[in-house]
């Protein structure tokens, strides 16, 4: 698999991105870039769901969250089938410095 599949399957629910993380082998940038990005957006989409627990705040905050990560989401996807390093926007350039070891 070539880096640009690897960074597309990345996108592809999580079970894409665990095959995108053992089929990086030897280690490419490209793919490993699209790796950190779709990690750092299933942490993002897990704590706006955990926040909907807090009445009122929780409510309103973690929708607006999910539709951010979604929206990153989109912009990751069509970063990798480009063949582009394009980071999602506010938080991309986090996840690649937290996750640099992957």
């Amino acid at each position: 698999m070539d880096s640009k599949t690897r960074g597309i399957v990345a996108y592809i629910t999580f079970i894409g991105w665990i095959v995108a993380i053992a089929t990086n082998n030897p280690k490419d940038e490209q793919a490993s870039f699209h790796i950190r990005q779709m990690l750092g957006l299933v942490i993002l989409a897990i704590a706006a769901n955990l926040i909907m627990i807090i009445p009122i705040l929780g409510w309103i905050a973690g929708p607006i969250i999910s539709i951010f990560a979604l929206v990153c989401w989109i912009i990751g996807l069509i970063s990798a089938v480009q063949g582009e390093r394009k980071e999602v926007p506010i938080v991309g350039a986090k996840f690649q410095d937290w996750f640099k070891g992957l």
